[in-house]
């Protein structure tokens, strides 16, 4: 089964958030038994199981490449000066007599080394992690097992939220997507609550399916009388 290449057309005014959809070609993933009971949705309907793209970290490469070359040019250039026959630079002088004679207690010391294991400890989850919280991974067709795709989660809120206002009753509407949740707050103009949000659930419900979300979120809807 195929995801469905995208919900119909609407006939209430588009969403100021339009729907993004990056795709990418990776390797064929491994094979895997997925005839156990814990399989995904996507994978019960012919499709493969995907993952959250990775992000390429450029900030945080850059920054730490920027801080690695300063040193290493300023440690560089004085080990030369120091062959040369130049005296040692003052700074490493200093850092010398200081890494020497200060104890290991030192509230200088404690707070560097402080610092060190946060900045490392921060290094070792963005290596660990995927990063890109912002896109949704979509599932994978049966036929093309290696096109991986992901939904941008603004748009699929503007999505969701585009079906929530062609319910009856419903005046106004919005809608929060979350990697586990969608929750949808709707005001209700007419009709009874209570049946504004059976329909509410059952179309976002039919929305969401729509998506091809590989890990559907659940969802919560919550309405609210409106006056006039």
């Amino acid at each position: 089964m195929t995801p469905d290449p995208g919900p119909p057309g609407r006939s209430s005014a588009p969403s100021a958030h339009r729907a993004t959809v990056p795709l990418a070609k990776e390797p064929d993933p491994p094979e895997r038994d997925v005839s156990g009971p814990d399989r995904t949705a996507g994978e019960r309907e012919g499709g493969h199981r995907t993952h959250r793209p990775w992000s390429a970290r450029r900030i945080p490469a850059a920054l730490v490449a920027s801080v690695i070359l300063v040193a290493a040019v300023a440690a560089l250039v004085d080990v030369i000066a120091v062959r040369a026959g130049r005296p040692a630079a003052a700074w490493r002088r200093h850092l010398a007599d200081e890494l020497a004679t200060r104890p290991v207690d030192d509230v200088w010391i404690l707070t560097g080394a402080a610092v060190a294991a946060a900045v490392g400890l921060w290094l070792i989850v963005l290596a660990l992690t995927p990063g890109l919280r912002h896109w949704l991974p979509l599932r994978s067709p049966a036929d093309c097992p290696r096109l991986r795709a992901s939904l941008d989660r603004d748009g699929a809120a503007g999505l969701l939220r585009d079906a929530a206002m062609r319910v009856p009753g419903v005046g106004s509407a919005h809608v929060l997507v979350g990697r586990h949740r969608i929750t949808a707050h709707a005001g209700v103009h007419f009709r009874d609550p209570r049946q504004v949000k059976d329909d509410l659930t059952a179309v976002l419900g039919e929305e969401r399916d729509r998506l091809a979300l590989a890990r559907p979120a659940r969802i919560v809807v919550r309405v609210r009388r409106r006056a006039g």
